[in-house]
Formats: structure tokens, C-alpha cells, sequence
């Protein structure tokens, strides 16, 4: 009898534990599934959003990814504008609207191993130093678009060596030992934000002499650089 006593006390142990964490697994997916951007936000998901709302128009501050009232306010015009709900918050229709994924993910680097984030930092401190801050997360996310698009290697090492692809392996600065910016431009970059929209190639109009490059179409220019697609 004690026997059977006691193993119906483990039974109804490990079915509460199994109960837990099914409930917590619930939640947790339902957390997910209700993320959204609203004032008060911060991060690189709102730098997105801000990067968005910008080239569209919609916004004129700063991308410092602060969800204030300037970035609310576009949000609401965006909303106005797109037949959406005007409420300032950026939830699932809104976000698919804007083409975001919006993740609860605040991993930092977002799974890149260490010494991905050391050599993006290497090459954007190469190619982008001394331009606007945006400028180098652009440059980081052009890396990255590169890696996401089956035209080029699918790692940030097989894009950034592969030959001709960029001045700062041709001419040795990819050596260079990068600052602080570059690391948190790589870091932003890596965490979501792109400047850049997709965009695929960039160059210096003042110097670069590829009839090729300029054959591309310009999205955007930040800086001394175009970035195109």
C-alpha cells in the first residue's frame, strides 16, 4: 500500500511539472505571437521601422530607434494611409504591411558567432569609417543581404573575401584593427537593422569606375556612399 502511495505521489508530481511547462510553453508563444512596437520601444527593430518610414516619407527624425511621438506620428500617417488601424502601434498587420517581422528575440549579435561580428566590424571599419553612423550599419547590412541571397557565398566570410568584392580586402585595410562604431554598427546590423532596405551592392560614385556599378539601380545614398540593387 505505501508503495502504491508513493507512486502515485511521483505520478501527480511529474504531471504537474509536464502541466507547467506546457502552460509556459503556451505563454510563451502567445508572447510572441502578440510582439509589437509602441512608445517606448527601443532597438534595433524600431531603428527598422524608423530606417522605412524615412525612405517612404512618412518620418523625419532621427534613426536612434526611440519609438517617441515623431516616430508614433508616422506610424499613424503609414496607418492612415494603408487603410490600417490608426492607434500608433505597430502590431502583426501593420508590421506585414511595412514588410517586418517583428521577433521577441533580444538575443544580442542574433546567434552570429564572435568572430563573425569581429570580422563584419573589420570590414565595415575598412570600407565605411568616417561615414554617417547610418552609413556603416548600411554597409554591415549589405554583408548580410549577400549572405541571405543566393547570388553570392552564404556565409559573412565567403562574401566579404570573395575576390573583387570589396576595396578594403583588395588593398589590405580589411587588417586593420576596427573601432567601437564599426563593432556596434556590425552588432545593429546583425540585430536587424537595414538601412538599406535589401539592397545588395554599394560604391562611392566619386571613385568608383566599374561601368558595371553604375549600370545599378540607386535606392538610397547615405554619406559619400550609393547603395543600390
Amino acid at each position: 500500500m505505501k508503495k502504491f502511495k508513493l507512486a502515485v505521489a511521483v505520478f501527480m508530481t511529474a504531471l504537474t511539472i509536464i502541466t507547467a511547462g506546457i502552460c509556459a510553453s503556451n505563454l510563451t508563444a502567445e508572447a510572441a505571437e502578440t510582439v509589437v512596437l509602441k512608445s517606448g520601444s527601443t532597438g534595433a527593430q524600431v531603428r527598422t521601422l524608423q530606417t522605412k518610414l524615412k525612405n517612404w516619407g512618412y518620418y523625419r527624425g532621427a534613426i536612434d530607434g526611440i519609438y517617441g511621438s515623431g516616430t508614433k506620428a508616422a506610424v499613424i500617417k503609414f496607418q492612415k494611409k494603408n487603410g490600417l488601424t490608426a492607434d500608433g502601434i505597430v502590431g502583426a498587420k501593420t508590421a506585414a504591411a511595412l514588410g517586418m517581422k517583428l521577433s521577441a528575440s533580444s538575443s544580442t549579435n542574433s546567434g552570429y558567432a564572435s568572430s563573425d561580428v569581429y570580422l563584419l566590424a573589420k570590414l565595415v571599419y575598412g570600407e565605411a569609417r568616417g561615414e554617417p553612423y547610418t552609413g556603416q550599419v548600411a554597409v554591415a547590412a549589405v554583408v548580410l543581404n549577400r549572405v541571405k541571397s543566393n547570388k553570392f557565398p552564404n556565409t559573412i566570410a565567403g562574401v566579404i573575401y570573395q575576390s573583387g568584392a570589396f576595396t578594403a580586402v583588395s588593398d589590405g585595410q580589411i587588417n586593420l584593427e576596427p573601432n567601437s562604431t564599426a563593432y556596434s554598427a556590425a552588432r545593429d546590423a546583425m540585430n536587424g537593422w537595414d538601412p538599406t532596405s535589401g539592397c545588395l551592392y554599394y560604391y562611392n560614385p566619386a571613385t568608383a569606375t566599374s561601368k558595371w556599378i553604375w549600370s545599378r539601380q540607386v535606392r538610397l545614398s547615405i554619406g559619400r556612399h550609393n547603395f543600390c540593387v
